[in-house]
């Protein structure tokens, strides 16, 4: 296995990819032997690298037996919102056998990823990192690496969520220990980073993963987090990195002065949430940081976590100086539960009832509503649209109280990390997050992480007219419901987006209205929704079937 490594790369200013994204068979942990989604007939799907301003025409064609689509995690999409790629939000799936041509000029740089964003696809190998280099480098140095990580899980998606939406089991489900991916193969597998003593490095980290956290470090080496998530940052230095599914960094590393000792990284693949075990959770995976063939291995002396500095994104200041987003216009306030409903199913819940995607793609229904646009019961009772007014100062406060540590990503936009807190009781080991507030000119990101028994607190400016998912990014989540929609200015939205009309007809074509309210009917008739899961009143201490209904269940 090779790290992919990126030295002053140049491309052309319209960069073509084709992707056939189709089934195959595959064993990359070293363990399982499962079907997964790739692109082209192979796994891991290839990097994709541009440079700031270049048009990435990314082909694709659907040979699933499903509707596809893919999201470049992290990208605006300033006035083209259709080409964000959230299923039956911005865009219906392609469908099978046909193709769709995604064209992408972001006018922003650094590291994000592209994944699919249906039917949990994502979670079945349909990733890959997406790196846009700077006009400018933000940094002097000398190379560049790359490590994308993955959990890798015996089932496939669909397996997995069956497991945990089967009526009337214990909840949560038996906890599954997956193996760890290290640039699309097994972790113990890759083969040696090579430094040069004296040199600068920039290496970029991407949890491109579904569930599970990892650590990642250069132990005996100084690290410097140079950008979060395509955000420049004032350098900060951190000894280890803590990356959430979706969540990325860039880090500075300064080699040593001689070529008399190699050494290793760490990347250590765990859960919190997941009882101890040793050489289960966590998993530890060793690699090797060359300076000469055959040199001994430096063995710096072992330092617990806790004596680390692991560092918290609140600490951080971007380097573009932008100060705290003031004054709020709009307050949202968020909270996790989990409940088992009539169905017998449970549900994640963040805003009243589980998430669903609605019959016509939100964007469509913003776009061609008219006034009635401005109502979020147009759009269905479980879409859980938010309107925004344009230009809109928002702030979210999002609150844990259960034991699971989540991360939730905002499509369209980038946020500040304005406040932390703790909320509710503690539950379980893991001590309460104490009261931290943002200073100077607060770091902004498009992937948070939200501790256990806790709250947090983030700012954005509704500046992106357009339909954006707000969710939880450990995918059995937001498909369990754990998610809402930002429907942003549609009234600028009208007079300024076009829906393709090859989008248009796609939808058409499966039978899905491309216009109307959330069903695709006028006015508020919303006849022909799913029925909305609800909770059985029983009186107290009575079960149904011998399951307790809407108690809530560990979150």
């Amino acid at each position: 296995l090779a790290l992919f490594t990126i030295i002053g790369l140049c491309f052309a200013a319209r960069v073509e990819v084709s992707w056939d994204i189709g089934y195959l068979e595959v064993n990359r942990d070293g363990h399982y032997t499962k079907r997964a989604i790739g692109v082209n007939g192979e796994l891991p799907v290839p990097p994709i690298f541009i440079n700031r301003g270049d048009t990435l025409v990314l082909h694709v064609h659907n040979s699933l037996d499903e509707p596809t689509s893919v999201h470049a995690h992290g990208l605006f999409h300033n006035g083209t919102a259709y080409n964000d790629g959230a299923g039956m939000v911005t865009q219906c799936g392609i469908p099978p056998g046909t193709d769709y041509t995604y064209e992408i000029t972001p006018e922003q740089e650094g590291t994000y990823w592209i994944h699919g964003h249906y039917s949990g696809q994502n979670a079945d190998g349909l990733r890959t990192p997406f790196i846009i280099h700077e006009r400018e480098p933000i940094a002097e140095y000398d190379e560049e690496y790359l490590f994308f990580l993955e959990d890798s899980y015996e089932l496939d998606f669909k397996d997995q969520m069956e497991s945990v939406r089967k009526p009337y089991t214990k909840f949560p489900p038996k906890s599954s220990f997956p193996y760890a991916l290290i640039n699309g193969y097994n972790g113990n597998d890759t083969k040696p980073i090579r430094f040069e003593p004296r040199k600068r490095y920039r290496v970029r980290v991407i949890n491109i993963g579904t569930t599970e956290w990892f650590k990642f470090s250069l132990p005996g080496h100084s690290m410097q987090i140079i950008e979060v998530e395509g955000v420049r940052s004032v350098p900060h230095p951190v000894d280890l990195l803590n990356l959430g599914p979706g969540q990325r960094y860039s880090v500075l590393v300064e080699a040593k002065d001689t070529d008399e000792f190699n050494y290793v990284y760490n990347a250590t693949i765990y859960a919190d949430f997941i009882p101890f075990l040793r050489g289960l959770n966590p998993r530890q995976y060793l690699g090797a940081i060359e300076y000469k063939p055959g040199a001994p291995v430096a063995t710096p002396a072992a330092t617990a976590d806790n004596e680390l500095d692991w560092f918290q994104d609140i600490e951080m200041n971007a380097y573009d100086q932008m100060p705290l987003l003031e004054p709020v216009t709009k307050k949202i306030e968020l909270h996790f539960e989990n409940k088992r409903l009539n169905d017998g199913a449970v549900y994640s819940i963040l805003d009243g009832v589980p998430y669903k995607t609605p019959k016509v793609p939100t964007l469509f229904s913003a776009i061609t509503m008219g006034n009635l646009s401005t109502d979020a019961t147009a759009y269905g009772t479980q879409t859980r649209a938010h309107v925004l007014d344009h230009m809109d100062i928002v702030e979210i406060e999002l609150h844990n109280p259960g034991f699971l540590d989540h991360t939730f990503h905002l499509h369209g936009h980038t946020f500040q990390i304005v406040e932390y807190g703790p909320t509710g009781r503690p539950v379980g080991p893991i001590p309460p997050t104490k009261l931290r507030k943002a200073r100077g000119a607060p770091i902004r990101r498009d992937t948070l992480m939200i501790k256990s028994s806790s709250y947090i607190k983030i700012r954005f400016i509704a500046d992106n007219p357009g339909a954006w998912l707000f969710h939880c990014h450990i995918d059995v989540h937001f498909h369990r419901g754990l998610g809402i929609t930002f429907v942003e200015a549609p009234l600028v939205l009208q007079k300024t987006t076009r829906i393709p009309a090859d989008l248009s007809h796609m939808c058409l074509k499966q039978g899905i209205p491309a216009s109307g309210n959330g069903v695709g009917k006028h006015g508020y008739d919303l006849s022909g929704l799913d029925p909305v899961p609800f909770c059985l009143e029983l009186p107290a201490n009575q079960t149904f079937d011998g399951f307790p209904h809407c108690n809530a269940v560990p979150s």
